[in-house]
Parts: C-alpha cells; structure tokens; sequence
C-alpha cells in the first residue's frame, strides 16, 4: 500500500497595517474610521513615527494588535523615551526595518538597503508622500504609507496594509478618502 504524501505545511500570513504622521492629537483630527477598521484586522500595526503622544501610542494599542512604531521628529519626549528610532520586527520569516526619517530621495533605495542588509523591507514616514520602490535584481523593497491624517501636498490620505508570508512582503497603497 503505498504511503500517503504528507501534506504541506500552510503557509502563515501575516497582515499588516501601516500608518505614519498621524501627529495627533491635533484639534478634532481623528484617524478615519476606515483606516482604524484596517488597523483593527491586522496581525501587527507599523507606526513610522510622528504620533506625538503617549495616549496615541495607547490609543492604537487598544485597537488590538500589537503595535510596532518608531519615533519620529516631533514626538514629545514622553514618546522619545519609549520608543527607538529604528527597529527590526520578523514578520512570517522576513524581516521588515521600520524608521521615520529615510533621508533624500535621491539614492534612497540603495542606501537604506545598505543600513539594514538583514532586512527584506523597510518601512519609513517622515515626508507624508506614499511612496513604493523595489530594487529588481535584489527584491529590497522601501515603502511610504503617506498619512491618513495630514496629507499636506499630498491628493488623498493614505495608509499602507502589507501581507508576508514565506520570507516575502506584499506592501499595498490604501487611499483612505
């Protein structure tokens, strides 16, 4: 009788949701609603920076999922001593950099897959411009969420979801409005 294959392993994915330069609280600015529902149905929330607040911080780790954020230029000191200013998380076997202030555009790519050679990705804020670039020959991805807040020069607010699973991300631009 011959003996049954075994069958593969189902591969994790994670979801994750993707905000920066939220700057709240800021008058009666609030995060919208369809990207607080986002941000409820994920696996893990990224925050590049620029929340403000320790009651931000809070606000977004009762939502439910763990919360993984950087500090940003104008966060108060509350937030700088908690917060780093770059970290690393693992994400269902890739690892994701996640920094606030990426530095100029030009040679961008390049230079933050050289200041983070063990990750796949990173994810960075500061500019408040979504923005997605991946360099073909290696896979590096740098990806920008923009702001589901302030959107300054921006058309719309955005938000970025990323799926990962098996060593590899998936980032995609959520317009908000």
């Amino acid at each position: 009788m011959p003996s049954a294959a075994a069958e593969p392993e189902p591969t994790e994915t994670l979801r994750l949701a993707i905000i920066a330069d939220t700057h709240l609280p800021r008058g009666a600015r609030e995060l919208p609603e369809a990207c607080v529902a986002r941000l409820r149905a994920a696996d893990l929330i990224l925050h590049a920076g620029d929340l403000s607040t320790l009651e931000v911080l809070a606000r977004l780790e009762a939502l439910g999922p763990p919360v993984a954020a950087v500090r940003g230029n104008v966060d108060d000191e509350q937030v700088g001593a908690r917060l780093p200013v770059q970290r690393v998380v693992e994400a269902a076997g890739t690892r994701i950099a996640v920094v606030h202030d990426a530095g100029p555009a030009a040679g961008r790519l390049a230079r933050l897959a050289r200041r983070f050679p063990e990750a796949g990705a990173v994810v960075f804020g500061h500019s408040h411009v979504p923005l997605h670039e991946r360099d073909a020959a290696t896979g590096f991805q740098i990806f920008n969420p923009g702001s589901p807040t302030e959107r300054r020069r921006q058309p719309r607010h955005t938000m970025g979801l990323a799926h990962a699973a098996g060593g590899a991300v998936r980032f995609e631009l959520v317009d908000l409005d």
